[in-house]
């Protein structure tokens, strides 16, 4: 029983990605450790483990072919890297020209895609790393040498992995996509609470950051399932992975939606238990999810629980009863609970067949939008479009260039002999943005400090060469294990490491204190380059993210009103409107939050962009709900009716859209109000689709004012933080 309990608790170990990774880590440093003991090669140590990390770091996701491309450019861009620091180190105007142009170029590779990112970010990193042993470095070629060779080791062994193991990135992916989909689940629960004094907008809030985080789950899973095919026929290997990637899409876009304002509901229901069903059907369906999640991890085959269904049933027994009674103040919200039931049912037909490829409702059409460039022509193309102040990155560049170049003015100015460690905390600590900075800054603060007051005592516990050896491994693994879980305390173990590699160069002791100094000085010019250089204050871009979540929820109705006259089809056009949608709502919540971390002085109405989060949330979910319930109408008075109600809100969200990106206030275009009766005469008629239909219709018109006022208001507040500036 022990055994089996352990075996699980491996099994589960094992499934994680970041444990993968730790351990082609750690394979890696005792390859180039060990032999470096063994052969008593005490200088040779550093730079082959710090070739190793910087290899590792570089490693992103692809298939065989790919990974091979990605370690040829990665060992490539290392070579310059190096050998321009070795070449320029003993002429500091030539080598600041250098770091700067350099710095620069690597980070603008990120325009290219997110592989190219992750090797200029490493490629700056090692260049960091060779200025560290420039000063005892033996000749020109000693260190490009020792370091290419510790990152080539950890390459060839990172091609073995993939061949091993192809799959187990997409297993993991597609699992992290379904406990975030549990997540979202569990929040929309708290929707059901029959209570008189429902408050829907803090509810909403939260939502809104699930979604966000279903939406990077789902990001990353179709960038991992495209780096295996872009297309994958029913019988080929891989269409299980694709097939349950799909099944995740509909959920998603079920679970998102809104039937009803919930506090209406909260209100006639409250003596009632129909809504506590409800409620826990969505906690059941969350687990169940879980439980996907974990299965997809660790290789096992879902078995869907019993449990679900007999909720369902008994769900459906309540509702049933209710109607019963003939109460005519519920005529109207039975109606939407019927939806929201249909639609649950239907998540929960998901969720059984999962493994069942025959009861498959994966679109016709496999293709996954690829929004990577592959040719040199395309690549060079999204570099130029990226040439620009008003690009993220581009000001994210100049920042960190102009950033590295004062620490190396830094250093010669006051005489460091161990400041490039300066840069080394710039690097890392200078974000794209204000928040993710001061959240690393603080981190990084915190773990350097950590690190120094455990490293010390372990110094003197361990004075010999084979036990710093085996800590400085330990310090390695755990530092890959934990940087995206843990920063602080990652950062902590890679100062020991850091530590522990000096001190076989006989300087562990003497690095302590610059260390600790280093870091509080590239943690403060960090700070003053996106405070100061380009500073990108999400206060005066948010009225651009606005106009696209609103422009993307405008084109996601228009797909889906399209399907009611040619019938469902989860076409690519569909499917990429649907996503951009959730994409932008998500860059909507980010924005917001990260604005409430930045300086009192550039945040700007707090309270009215929450509200607008909250409608542009609420507009999505009775979007998606359309989307979820398409379905062809063959009437034509019906087909009018939709036809102008969609023309109307279109025209309105085209106008709201362009009174955000332009920022002037203005009032919003007239509205038909024999249309809007209609819209509300019709959500009583008797054909349930067409009511469904005119209702989310009725509903998205209803706020449609609200956001034209909260939109003048923004505008307003705008035009006068920007009157001082100016």
């Amino acid at each position: 029983m022990i055994k089996l309990a352990l075996q699980s608790t491996f099994r589960r170990f094992w499934a994680k990605e970041r444990v993968h990774h730790s351990a082609r880590v750690a394979i890696a440093l005792v390859g180039a450790v060990v032999p470096c003991w063994y052969l008593n090669a005490t200088t040779a140590v550093t730079p082959l483990v710090l070739g190793i990390i910087a290899s590792a770091l570089a490693e992103t996701d692809d298939n065989l072919t790919g990974k091979i491309k990605a370690l040829i450019m990665t060992l490539l861009c290392f070579l310059i890297a190096s050998l321009s620091v070795e070449l320029l180190f003993d002429y500091p105007v030539l080598f600041a020209i250098g770091l700067f142009s350099s710095s620069f170029a690597f980070i603008m590779l990120g325009a290219m895609g997110t592989r190219y990112a992750s090797i200029a970010f490493a490629s700056l990193l090692l260049a960091i790393y060779t200025m560290l042993g420039a000063e005892n470095s033996q000749n020109l070629w000693y260190q490009p040498t020792l370091l290419l060779s510790g990152a080539a080791g950890y390459g060839l062994l990172a091609l073995l992995w993939q061949i091993f193991w192809p799959n187990q990135a997409l297993q993991q992916g597609l699992a992290n996509v379904f406990d975030a989909l549990a997540d979202y689940l569990d929040d929309k629960s708290y929707w059901f609470r029959p209570v008189e004094n429902l408050e829907p907008q803090q509810l909403r809030i939260q939502a809104a950051n699930s979604n966000a985080r279903v939406v990077a789950a789902l990001n990353l899973s179709k960038m991992t399932l495209l780096n295996r095919a872009k297309r994958v026929q029913p019988n080929q290997r891989g269409h299980r992975y694709l097939s349950l990637y799909f099944h995740a899409q509909d959920i998603h876009e079920r679970v998102s939606s809104s039937h009803q304002r919930y506090q209406d509901l909260a209100r006639a229901f409250r003596r009632s238990d129909i809504l506590f069903r409800f409620q826990d059907l969505l906690k059941q369906q969350a687990s169940a999810c879980r439980q996907v999640g974990q299965c997809l991890a660790m290789g096992h085959v879902y078995r869907h629980s019993l449990e679900n269904r007999l909720a369902l049933d008994e769900l459906k027994e309540s509702l049933d009863y209710l109607k019963s009674r003939h109460n005519p103040a519920w005529r109207a919200y039975l109606t939407q609970l019927d939806y929201l039931f249909s639609n649950l049912a239907t998540v929960e037909r998901q969720l059984a067949n999962l493994n069942n490829p025959d009861a498959s409702d994966a679109p016709e059409d496999t293709e996954l939008a690829d929004s990577e460039a592959h040719t040199l022509p395309g690549l060079w193309q999204r570099l130029k479009n990226q040439m620009h102040t008003d690009s993220q990155l581009f000001r994210h560049a100049i920042r960190i260039a102009t950033a590295l170049t004062i620490g190396y003015g830094v250093i010669h100015l006051l005489d460091l002999k161990l400041g490039f460690w300066i840069l080394l905390t710039t690097l890392f600590v200078c974000q794209p943005n204000y928040s993710a900075t001061r959240k690393k800054l603080t981190q990084r603060i915190l773990g350097t400090l950590g690190g120094l007051l455990i490293g010390l005592p372990l110094l003197y516990l361990f004075p010999g060469q084979e036990g710093q050896l085996v800590l400085m491994v330990l310090a390695g693994i755990a530092f890959f294990i934990l940087r995206n879980q843990q920063y602080a305390l990652a950062t902590g173990f890679i100062t020991l490491f850091v530590l522990f590699c000096f001190s076989q160069l006989g300087a562990g002791f003497a690095v302590v204190l610059p260390r600790l100094a280093d870091t509080l000085i590239g943690c403060v010019l960090a700070v003053f380059a996106v405070s100061f250089i380009l500073p990108d204050w999400q206060s005066r871009r948010l009225h651009k993210i606005m106009a696209t979540a609103v422009t993307t929820n405008r084109d996601y109705l228009a797909q889906i009103i399209g399907q009611y006259r040619i019938g469902k089809k989860d076409s690519l056009s569909y499917r990429i409107a649907r996503r951009e949608a959730h994409n932008t709502d998500a860059q909507l919540s980010t924005a917001i939050s990260n604005m409430l971390s930045e300086p009192g002085r550039y945040r700007l109405a707090i309270e009215e962009c929450f509200r607008f989060l909250t409608l542009n949330h609420a507009m999505l979910n009775y979007i998606s709900t359309l989307g979820a319930h398409r379905t062809q109408l063959d009437e034509h008075k019906t087909h009018k009716l939709i036809a102008q109600a969609h023309s109307q809100i279109h025209l309105q969200l085209e106008a709201l859209a362009n009174q955000l990106s332009s920022k002037q206030c203005g009032p919003p275009p007239e509205s038909d109000s024999s249309l809007a009766q209609a819209l509300a005469t019709w959500r009583e008629g008797q054909d349930q689709s067409v009511r469904l239909i005119l209702q989310q219709l009725y509903l998205i018109q209803c706020m449609l004012p609200e956001l034209h006022s909260l939109a003048n208001k923004l505008v307003a507040r705008t035009q006068q933080a920007a009157a001082p500036a100016s």
